[in-house]
């Protein structure tokens, strides 16, 4: 029987991942550089930064982090005016937080996670979060979530980890715990198949752990 249950952000609770790649492929299509969704995704499972197209261009970090301050600025522009609610989120919390404890490991970071969630009132039901840069390494390596179910306090055959790619599936088999995957366009290509399970709406996951 579960007990606790560790969530991702981005493409679970909110509909972010557009956001990150536009902005992402905005700024680097300004300097020259062609983003495309499918190598975004190759990156992206990787836990690699978009900007390795430029770097891997002879384009020096030292530049590539003025690109990446600009792309964090646009990225908060689109979260601050784009819809990225998920219908039915909040209330999908609510119901499971009577009977497991919860906690967010993203890898977005800690200034983003709080606009996203500045008025919705997801994290009141989180024991924790846990942001990038608040473990020694990133998804696809197992250290986020081993860091969770410590904060969680549970052991591994209690907990189930929801998410919606490949890296942070990754990071869960990686971490020795079970992984339910929830249908996210963005990431419908990405390989799933050490998947403890696949739903396609996070309402779903109260009939599975029952």
């Amino acid at each position: 029987m579960k007990k606790q249950i560790l969530f991702d952000n981005d493409g679970v609770l909110v509909d972010t991942e557009h956001w990150y790649y536009t902005a992402s492929a905005e700024i680097l299509n300004a300097k020259g550089f062609h983003l495309s969704e499918d190598r975004y995704r190759e990156i992206m499972i990787a836990g690699e930064s978009a900007f390795l197209i430029a770097e891997e261009n002879g384009i020096p970090i030292s530049e590539t982090d003025k690109w990446r301050a600009c792309r964090n600025e646009l990225y908060q522009h689109y979260l601050r005016n784009e819809e990225i609610a998920i219908p039915g989120v909040k209330e999908v919390i609510d119901e499971l937080s009577h009977h497991y404890r919860m906690g967010i490991v993203t890898s977005a970071l800690r200034c983003d996670f709080e606009l996203i969630h500045a008025s919705r009132g997801i994290v009141d039901y989180m024991d924790f979060v846990l942001c990038s840069g608040e473990y020694p390494r990133a998804k696809p390596y197992p250290d986020p979530y081993l860091l969770g179910l410590v904060k969680l306090g549970g052991l591994k055959h209690e907990t189930i980890i929801v998410e919606d790619s490949e890296r942070g599936l990754r990071s869960a088999v990686s971490a020795g715990i079970e992984c339910v995957i929830v249908h996210n366009r963005f990431t419908e290509k990405h390989n799933f198949t050490e998947a403890t399970h696949r739903i396609k709406m996070l309402e779903e996951l109260i009939g599975l752990l029952k």
